[in-house]
């Protein structure tokens, strides 16, 4: 969706672009393209993937290495990158407060929600994630380069953002927050649980399938759609109660990004989410159907 912005001459993209209005942009010094595939189950196959094709332009951003920040044990599996060293990615890529941010993937935008954030969360706003990823790019017979491009690095000024709640803060205000858990129905009841070594979820959370936010052809659904489920989801929470969730602050991103693409502005990320809060066996455990 496009918003007026100070230091931009056209309208800049804060939630969705669509494949035509990239394509129009391709080759743009002010639009930077980053691709975002990964995979949770085999780390290097994004990078092999991008390697083998891409948008053309588009830099790597690899979730693990780039998009996330250092594991302790206790923090998640995909802590939150520290705001400086996350600057410099953007910079060495040629980011800058005047440069439109358009991120991608093959997962139904997983990831590229996930740099969205972080974009914003440095307080720039020109950013955006390309609707239907690179599957509705090549359905289309777009072209793909196997060129990797060449940085301009520059000095991106973060400004970050109270975004986001840490542990101790969901611990304390467990029922008095709308947390929203966008893991998949059996993993936030606790089964078939496969990528943290304890099943369950947060007391309280209520679950929204970051896939529900998409339609049958892979793009988000339309503001009206989102805006009515999200709203009997959260009967009658308003933005700034809300808070995501998921296994390690990832897939949450994709709720967040749903919720200001209907409409609903001001809601926070919990990037510990599940892996962190189960870390510590005394914070509490729910299982089972609500």
């Amino acid at each position: 969706m496009p918003l007026g912005g100070r230091e931009f001459i056209m309208p800049i993209f804060d939630t969705l672009v669509d494949t035509q209005v990239l394509a129009s942009h391709l080759g743009d010094r002010d639009w930077v393209v980053f691709d975002c595939r990964f995979d949770l189950a085999n780390p290097g196959a994004g990078v092999a993937d991008y390697t083998r094709g891409h948008i053309p332009g588009a830099f790597y951003a690899n979730l693990d290495q780039d998009l996330a920040g250092q594991r302790n044990a206790r923090n998640g599996r995909h802590p939150l990158p520290d705001p400086m060293a996350f600057a410099e990615t953007l910079g060495r890529s040629g980011v800058t407060s005047g440069k439109q941010i358009i991120a991608y993937d093959s997962q139904g935008g997983i990831f590229a929600a996930r740099l969205w954030w972080l974009a914003r969360w440095l307080g720039h706003h020109a950013v955006a994630v390309l609707d239907g990823g690179l599957p509705q790019w090549m359905a289309e017979n777009r072209p793909l380069s196997t060129e990797i491009p060449e940085g301009r690095p520059t000095k991106f000024k973060a400004r970050p953002r109270a975004d986001w709640v840490g542990a101790d803060f969901v611990l304390e205000n467990l029922g008095r927050i709308a947390l929203v858990d966008a893991r998949a129905p059996d993993r936030f009841r606790g089964e078939n649980e496969t990528l943290d070594p304890v099943g369950g979820r947060i007391p309280g959370a209520r679950n929204r399938f970051y896939r529900d936010n998409l339609d049958a052809a892979g793009r988000f659904k339309l503001p009206a759609a989102l805006k009515n489920e999200f709203g009997i989801l959260l009967t009658g929470a308003s933005g700034d109660q809300v808070v995501h969730s998921c296994g390690s602050g990832v897939s949450a991103c994709h709720n967040l990004l749903a919720m200001e693409i209907a409409g609903i502005p001001g809601s926070r990320l919990y990037p510990g989410s599940w892996s962190e809060w189960c870390s510590d066996p005394r914070r509490p455990v729910a299982r089972g159907n609500p």
